[in-house]
């Protein structure tokens, strides 16, 4: 059953967007067949099995809830929250993106860890 007007089509291709993954990225890191991932985007419309739908959206870091409705009702204040600002990170050349990451590392409550490169 699809709720919020979306489907599991619609969601998943929102979402690797979103991410600029590819389905051949997600298929590598998932294990799923490319081909089987071709099938949930694909104009039929398949539905993943439970567990499938579980290895994609840990992957993709969503809940199953999202894939499957567009709505996650735990996540969906904290999504908004923190989507604009990871937009905005984006955008940023990696230069900023370095001083953000120090910043951020210096206000957490366990203290600043390891820079990563950028």
């Amino acid at each position: 059953m699809q709720g919020m007007g979306k489907t599991f089509r619609e969601n998943l291709r929102e979402e690797l967007d979103y991410q600029d993954l590819t389905v051949k990225e997600l298929s590598a890191r998932t294990g799923i067949p490319k081909a089987t991932l071709d099938c949930y985007l694909g104009a039929r419309q398949t539905m993943p099995t439970a567990d499938v739908a579980v290895k994609i959206a840990a992957e993709l870091g969503v809940s199953v809830e999202y894939l499957v409705t567009g709505s996650d009702r735990r996540a969906d204040s904290a999504g908004k929250k923190y989507k604009q600002i990871l937009e905005d990170l984006k955008r940023l050349p990696p230069e900023r993106l370095e001083t953000v990451s120090i910043i951020v590392a210096a206000l957490t409550p366990d203290g600043p860890k390891p820079a990563r490169p950028f």
